[in-house]
């Protein structure tokens, strides 16, 4: 895969190995600063961040000092630095999900940290535990260059959604779990208890994260050629879905969200515009239909 531009195709049959395999590392990394982090709501405390090289914690408290893990899509490997200048990086490159998980291990007892990890994936069908896993093993550096740059664009247009609202509204973060980029804007109203269901995660986790209405838009590479761009309401309100959601959207009933595809952005005259178009539209769906408080 070549990167040419800000919004590189990005075949998912081209690179799914490496997008099922990087996942599975995220999840890794994902469940430290759930450990780690102090709960938040909505659970906004495990999440991953786009930054200048790939996606990172942040900073992370431990004992008196803190840790930052980061992945880096363009050196291609993972960085664990603490507070006091300690360093360990772990080279990206075709690996199993058992030997990453050994070597990063090894690297935070090296380091004196100490954390616990369930070794289960989570939001996945099928799962193999972390330390057994020797069916995931791929790594394209291109590819993953390449959804990197997917992701910075993505970002960008997201976070000046984000912007946009006065109430309440997640940060524009990285959720491991399925593997998407996310912002939410919520309407100040209680929702119904989530019916959970998500393979391999405890229906509290979903309890949590919709226990308030939201409107929620993200992308995710998968759904289509190219993966989509997605928006949904919850709880969905009658009508919803035959709200308008502009220029090559549509409702996809086996998801239960509006989908554009990344496809069609990255072919647009104006990406950025077309992709903010969407989120405008989906959002009014939601405002609309729910008869959101003004």
């Amino acid at each position: 895969m070549q990167v040419a531009t800000a919004w590189p195709a990005l075949p998912v049959a081209a690179w799914q190995p490496t997008r099922d395999t990087v996942q599975l590392w995220t999840q890794i990394v994902g469940k430290t600063r759930l450990a780690l982090a102090p709960p938040a709501n909505h659970w906004w405390n495990v999440t991953l961040y786009v930054s200048s090289t790939g996606l990172t914690t942040s900073l992370m408290p431990y004992r008196d000092g803190g840790v930052e893990i980061a992945f880096d899509f363009v050196d291609h490997a993972l960085d664990i630095t603490t507070t006091t200048n300690a360093r360990r990086r772990m080279a990206l490159v075709p690996r199993s999900v058992a030997d990453f998980y050994a070597e990063y291990r090894a690297h935070l007892a090296e380091l004196g940290i100490e954390v616990p990890i369930n070794p289960m994936p989570v939001e996945l069908p099928d799962v193999v535990p972390f330390d057994q896993d020797e069916i995931h093993h791929a790594y394209d550096p291109a590819a993953m260059h390449a959804f990197w740059t997917s992701l910075v664009s993505a970002d960008r247009v997201l976070d000046a959604f984000r912007a946009e609202y006065r109430a309440k509204a997640s940060p524009v973060h990285f959720f491991w779990g399925a593997f998407d980029l996310a912002v939410t804007r919520f309407s100040g109203r209680p929702a119904p208890r989530h019916p959970g269901g998500v393979p391999n995660c405890p229906d509290r986790v979903m309890w949590e994260a919709y226990c308030d209405e939201v409107s929620s838009a993200g992308y995710w590479p998968g759904g289509a050629d190219e993966g989509v761009f997605y928006s949904y309401a919850y709880p969905e309100p009658d009508g919803y879905r035959d709200q308008p959601a502009g220029p090559a959207a549509y409702y996809d009933g086996d998801l239960g969200e509006f989908v554009l595809p990344y496809a069609a952005v990255r072919a647009a005259a104006d990406p950025d515009a077309m992709l903010r178009d969407f989120l405008h539209h989906t959002y009014r769906a939601a405002t609309i239909s729910g008869t959101w408080p003004t």
